[in-house]
């Protein structure tokens, strides 16, 4: 495949849900129809999803998907990889000009929804991201977010908006640091009977 580099500030995420439910399908089918993806470019085949734009735009998008599941009451499990500066990412450099006003935050805001999740980092290309990611995971924390360390990646259990905020705060500020290409790996559960007393 011969792509050009395009605009390498476009982010993007390709994800998978799971809802441990006899109806995935059809919650999976049905959250991708309630979340308004109208400001990213957005592509699903048999194994995941593809959502590229604005990182406001992209956190939005698969942060609205998982509550809209969640929401439902069943036990759902996302995975996701996060992506900004990717070396030949063109493909949607439109959706780079939409406004910064997030189309699902409203929808999102009101539902109260705790999760478990472990995410990891990967800066690529240089930068002094240390002490940035340091700094944010510390945020995470004063905004109620239980932080603990686990094999290859932090654990995060809070709510679900405190915990992505930080997720997307961790995400901008490492790209601001001088990261020319930096992936985050998220994992997610949410209604999980096994989870911890405080992330249901």
């Amino acid at each position: 495949m011969n792509e050009q580099c395009g605009n390498l500030r476009i982010a993007g995420c390709s994800f998978s849900v799971h809802p441990m439910s006899d109806q995935f399908i059809e919650h999976i089918l049905e959250s991708l129809e309630h979340v308004d993806t109208s400001k990213v470019w957005m592509e699903t085949d048999d194994v995941t999803t593809t959502v590229r734009g604005r990182i406001e735009h992209v956190f939005d998008v698969t942060k609205a998907i998982l509550l809209t599941i969640a929401d439902r009451g069943v036990h759902v499990a996302f995975q996701g990889t996060y992506s900004i500066g990717c070396p030949g990412d063109s493909s949607g450099d439109a959706f780079m000009t939409e406004s910064r006003e997030r189309m699902n935050e409203l929808n999102s805001i009101s539902i109260d929804q705790k999760i478990a999740a472990k995410f990891s980092l990967y800066p690529m290309g240089g930068g002094d991201y240390m002490d940035t990611i340091y700094s944010q995971i510390e945020r995470m924390e004063a905004n109620g977010v239980d932080v603990s360390r686990a094999h290859y990646s932090t654990r995060l259990d809070g709510d679900t908006h405190s915990i992505f905020t930080g997720l997307e705060d961790v995400f901008r500020e490492t790209e601001k640091s001088g990261s020319s290409h930096t992936v985050m790996t998220v994992t997610v559960s949410a209604n999980s009977p096994s989870n911890k007393e405080d992330a249901s």
